[in-house]
């Protein structure tokens, strides 16, 4: 916890002042990455505005997601000194906002210790493989948590409804995924699968925006496109996915995503409380004095070696 004085404690009112402080140092960097939102066509903005209604005031929602942060570094503590092992699955359609939880999630956390997996396409070679092969190796070892941004449950969606996979291929994942996880929890490892759930609406709608918003227009691919024409087809997909995998072992759970604020906060928080963390006790940090030489003198180094001063 904070120190003002750095000789005993924090009280009550030095949390909330150090809390105060933290969050308007940390605010640039957060509207930093709020402003993907902002760079815009004005009028898709407001049409985007009214569709949705208010959300979260952002004093509110950053003042949230600061408080959610800091408890994911006690449940960072915990899993390195735990050793436990977690699995977390994001799956959802196109633009449905995963992307910007793991953002959130990750922001503040040791990326030696919890680390973002999203594969590419299989290889030709990865074709031939077991399916499950090529994600083995990406599982944590004890003291992580490994966020997978899309999954193995690829076959039950974009390459079933694209046809990448035949049906009798999707058939034997079906079969396959209940005892491929259930194995994955007997060997320790804590799986959560979250779906993130978005209207046909607010799926155009985010599509609009990255059509007309030069900073966004990379993360629309010819597949994403194809998936609006495929809206049916992926909800079938979709429903009997759920059906089919959600086991005790291993559930899913659906996340509202229509409000992407909303969806940020209540994902992590329901993260949270799936996990049993508690305090790590911490060794005190103290800073060593440093050491000086009288004979020592700095180098001058030649002006070319340093990053021009533009701003």
């Amino acid at each position: 916890m904070p120190d003002d004085d750095l000789t005993g404690p924090a009280t009550g009112t030095e949390y909330e002042d150090w809390l105060e402080a933290e969050l308007k140092d940390e605010l640039d960097e957060d509207y930093e990455i709020e402003l993907e939102d902002a760079v815009l066509s004005m009028k898709i903005r407001e049409i985007y505005r009214k569709a949705h209604g208010p959300s979260i005031p952002r004093p509110e929602y950053f003042r949230s997601l600061l408080h959610l942060q800091a408890e994911l570094i006690r449940l960072q503590d915990w899993v390195i000194h735990s050793r436990e092992k977690i699995v977390v699955i994001f799956e959802g359609r196109d633009s449905a906002g995963k992307g910007g939880v793991i953002k959130r999630l990750t922001q503040r956390l040791n990326p030696r210790v919890v680390r973002t997996v999203a594969l590419p396409a299989p290889s030709d070679r990865e074709k031939t493989q077991w399916y499950f092969q090529r994600y083995v190796p990406h599982l944590p070892a004890g003291g992580e948590i490994v966020l997978f941004d899309r999954s193995w449950y690829n076959r039950a969606g974009v390459e079933r409804v694209m046809g990448f996979a035949d049906e009798d291929q999707v058939q034997d994942f079906f079969n396959d995924v209940p005892e491929f996880e259930r194995m994955l929890v007997r060997s320790g490892i804590r799986v959560v699968k979250y779906w993130f759930s978005v209207t046909d609406e607010e799926q155009q709608m985010r599509f609009l925006m990255r059509i007309h918003d030069p900073l966004k227009q990379w993360k629309l691919s010819p597949m994403d496109l194809q998936s609006r024409v495929k809206w049916e087809d992926y909800t079938k997909a979709k429903e009997e996915m759920l059906a089919r995998t959600n086991i005790p072992e291993a559930p899913w759970y659906i996340v509202p995503a229509n409000d992407k604020k909303r969806a940020r906060l209540n994902c992590i928080d329901h993260l949270l409380s799936l996990m049993p963390y508690e305090d790590v006790e911490q060794e005190e940090v103290t800073l060593p004095d440093r050491v000086y030489n009288g004979d020592y003198e700095r180098a001058v180094l030649p002006p070319e070696l340093y990053v021009p001063s533009k701003y």
